[in-house]
């Protein structure tokens, strides 16, 4: 609409999902839909809020503080709190529709939400990180509860600021709850949540290779990974526990890319952990002789033939320009461990070669698919707190490889069944995702009243009539 702020970040999410809708044949056999998509694209509830507080030396600094409730159609708002000077609202809303899907193909009862603040703990103590925590939750927490909106964790919010938060909130309500995800193992956390999103990736794309009759999966396979946070992290040490060889990792500032036969090995990520934990850059690891640092540039272009991609930083990282690089190093199968992490036209050139070459195509999937295991496992922390109880590593695993390839199978089918092919065609991840994760909020919404077709207000008219009728006679 016209007389709304420009919200880009927002309306490639929307278009993405629009586009893809369109293109099926959803519309044509379900034309209500279309009212459904209108309802939907409006947030339920945005709230924004100041949040004061005081740093090192005294001096009063505030910040703006965001919740957006988006859908709650099945079940408690669900989705991170991001902290970083980028945040605003175009950037909240994007995540929050795109949660709304990736949380329906998890398969768990979670509605979706997005929140944070223009907060930037770079540079700032651990006793100013606290006070920002503290000061956050006490505006927040009135806004959300375990059966009403259940933030999580995202860039710049790991354990140490979730545990600020909650017992924030504790002290705020006097209330001991599972408010938040991503909690410390003693006080109501979930074994695997922190590595949930990246090995639930690998995972995911492990049936993309299956599928596509690759035989050695993961074996051998040169794979490009971005970003050096929490997903990256737990997406590589699982390639390379599977025999994969990781050739980049990268942060805002530059990329690391492997010049030798070993490539990313499991200590220097071990050692990048730490670093980030302490929030320092990619460009001060004093790496071996087995990797090389790039100032000022994403891996892609830089890491030569490649089979497998995954990035995992942060939205639009991949550009047209950088897909077709890709797809000129011989890349097949690329995975969003990010939300949007690939533009639109990016997707394009995606979806081209799938069509054009078929089976030796590149294959791409999107992030609400692909990286939903990171919200499924906070799914699984919140069941665990409602009965108050832990359940193994391997319990929590192997849901989470059920959850992943239940998203797969979701997308997967969902597109042969909506999206037309041709002959050898692999089918379009990214559409049937979007069409799964749509219908199955657009169905609850309709059932509880959220919207309505034509067809329905006529049958409601019609019954009045005759209620009205009878009742007279």
């Amino acid at each position: 609409m016209s007389n709304l702020p420009s919200e880009p970040e927002f309306e490639q999410a929307y278009k993405e999902l629009y586009y893809t809708l369109e293109n099926s044949t959803l519309f044509k056999k379900n034309p209500e839909y279309r009212t459904a998509l209108k309802v939907i694209s409006i947030p339920e509830r945005v709230i924004q809020f100041r949040v004061i507080w005081e740093d090192d030396n005294g001096d009063l600094q505030v910040n703006r503080g965001y919740r957006v409730q988006f859908n709650s159609a099945l079940g408690p708002y669900k989705g991170g709190l991001r902290l970083h000077p980028s945040v605003n609202l175009s950037i909240l809303k994007f995540l929050g529709f795109e949660q709304i899907f990736k949380n329906a193909l998890t398969g768990l009862m979670m509605g979706g939400g997005k929140g944070g603040s223009d907060f930037d703990p770079k540079g700032k103590s651990d006793n100013e990180i606290r006070r920002f925590c503290v000061a956050f939750m006490r505006e927040l927490a009135r806004y959300i509860g375990a059966d009403t909106d259940v933030p999580a964790g995202d860039i710049g919010v790991g354990g140490r600021e979730i545990g600020y938060m909650f017992g924030a909130y504790r002290r705020e309500r006097n209330k001991f709850t599972g408010v938040l995800t991503g909690k410390g193992l003693h006080w109501g956390g979930s074994l695997i949540r922190p590595e949930a999103t990246g090995f639930g990736l690998v995972y995911y794309v492990g049936h993309m290779l299956e599928y596509a009759g690759v035989t050695d999966g993961w074996k051998g396979k040169r794979v490009s990974i971005s970003g050096s946070g929490n997903v990256a992290q737990y997406a590589a040490l699982k390639v390379i526990e599977l025999g994969g060889k990781v050739v980049s990792l990268s942060d805002s500032k530059g990329s690391l890319i492997a010049t030798g036969d070993a490539g990313v090995t499991p200590e220097d990520i071990a050692a990048i952990a730490e670093l980030k934990l302490n929030r320092g850059s990619l460009s001060d690891y004093s790496h071996k002789d087995n990797l090389k640092y790039i100032d000022g540039v994403r891996p892609w272009t830089h890491v030569g033939k490649v089979d497998i991609a995954l990035p995992s930083a942060t939205q639009n990282e991949v550009s047209k320009e950088e897909a077709e690089a890709l797809v000129a190093a011989g890349c097949k199968f690329i995975a969003e461990g990010s939300n949007m992490g690939c533009t639109l036209e990016a997707i394009e050139v995606f979806e081209n070669e799938r069509k054009e070459k078929k089976g030796d195509a590149i294959w791409y999937a999107p992030g609400k698919a692909a990286n939903c295991g990171g919200v499924a496992v906070s799914g699984l922390e919140m069941s665990q707190n409602s009965q108050r109880l832990a359940w193994t590593k391997e319990e929590v695993d192997n849901k989470l490889k059920e959850i992943m390839k239940c998203a797969f199978f979701q997308g997967l089918n969902t597109a042969k069944e909506y999206v037309e092919a041709t002959e050898g065609e692999f089918p379009s991840l990214v559409a049937g995702s979007n069409i799964a994760g749509f219908v199955k909020v657009a169905r609850a919404m309709k059932e509880t009243g959220d919207w309505w077709d034509n067809q329905l207000n006529k049958e409601a008219a019609d019954a009045e009539v005759t209620s009205d009728s009878g009742f007279a006679a």
